[in-house]
């Protein structure tokens, strides 16, 4: 690419008034209309910001400073810009716009900066926790589609912390994968594993991200939960976890992330009858028990449109929709 300065709109005599048109306008020889068009309203709205606020000089050193070091502080295992994301509330509705779903399903929430590909993969039954203090807990689930139809063959993601509220990530002995597992949906869409009960935990908050909670005067935890995710050719991409019901954060997550449909109440083996023997498990194990519900590419890409056209149409421009996403439409 060989841009000439004559190639670029005249850029000169700026205001407060007139530089947001003039960065546009040097933006708009972009080639892609999508890029073009997430630049343009995230310009427009940064200086909006700025001038709503009248940002200081020194807010906006602070901020580069704060992001410089959210960035310094990132390794293989640890993302602190997941987690401002997450604490912003910004993962949540991202993940909500791009996976809409319809009544019934199995509703997504945030990934969480703790997810690997370590996790081996188990068979039915196995236990994906080495932690001797936590407290055993059955995981028995169901994977079925939007007509109630056993979905076989997904691959299923499973994470959790210990009974410390540490992943194994997190842990200075780290050496293989512990908490975690990776298992397949049977012929009747059932899968079920042994595991620990979740344990609230606090995020990580020795880093920017929990300099910010503390002068917001937040608190950084999480709510007892387990992390699940889905993946199966034809369906919907699905990231989500399960929540303990009375946890006395459940109300109150750092990163936003409960929702109603997937706080569940946890019970022990001992109230089904028959459930001890089948699984093998002791009859003073504690059940978690769900009913996942996938959404199918084509279901997802109908409810995507048909909330992009709803939100176009709060604009007053013309637009159109290309691949579930918004774009100006200038043909």
């Amino acid at each position: 690419m060989n841009l000439s300065a004559g190639d670029i709109p005249p850029v000169k005599d700026l205001t407060i008034e007139n530089i947001t048109e003039n960065v546009l306008a040097i933006n708009s020889r972009c080639p892609n209309p999508r890029m073009k068009y997430l630049f343009e309203r995230l310009t427009t709205h940064l200086h909006d910001f700025a001038r709503e606020t009248r940002l200081s000089t020194s807010e906006w050193e602070q901020s580069i400073k704060f992001l410089t070091k959210v960035g310094q502080i990132c390794t293989d295992v640890r993302q602190e810009f997941i987690l401002l994301s997450d604490i912003l509330g910004l993962s949540l509705l991202v993940d909500s716009i791009d996976h809409p779903k319809p009544p019934a399903s199995t509703e997504g929430t945030v990934l969480g900066p703790f997810h690997t590909h370590e996790a081996e993969l188990l068979h039915h039954g196995d236990s994906i926790s080495q932690d001797p203090d936590g407290e055993p807990c059955l995981v028995i689930c169901t994977v079925k589609d939007t007509s109630a139809k056993p979905v076989p063959g997904v691959k299923i993601d499973v994470w959790e912390a210990d009974s410390k509220g540490l992943y194994d990530v997190q842990r200075a002995d780290h050496k293989v994968s512990d908490g975690r597992a990776v298992l397949e949906s049977d012929e009747k869409g059932h899968f079920h594993f042994k595991a620990t009960v979740p344990v609230p935990y606090p995020i990580p908050s020795d880093g920017p991200v929990g300099d910010l909670l503390r002068k917001l005067y937040r608190h950084p935890y999480r709510p007892s939960h387990m992390h699940f995710m889905f993946e199966k050719t034809g369906y919907d991409h699905l990231i989500t976890a399960l929540y303990l019901r009375g946890d006395p954060y459940e109300s109150s997550d750092a990163v936003f992330g409960v929702k109603e449909s997937l706080v569940v109440d946890l019970k022990t083996v001992s109230d089904v009858e028959g459930l001890s023997a089948k699984y093998g498990v002791s009859p003073s194990t504690r059940l978690l028990r769900y009913d996942f519900v996938l959404v199918s590419d084509h279901e997802t890409a109908v409810l995507r449109q048909k909330e992009a056209e709803k939100e176009i149409a709060k604009q007053n421009r013309h637009m159109k929709i290309v691949n579930g996403l918004p774009i100006p439409d200038v043909d």
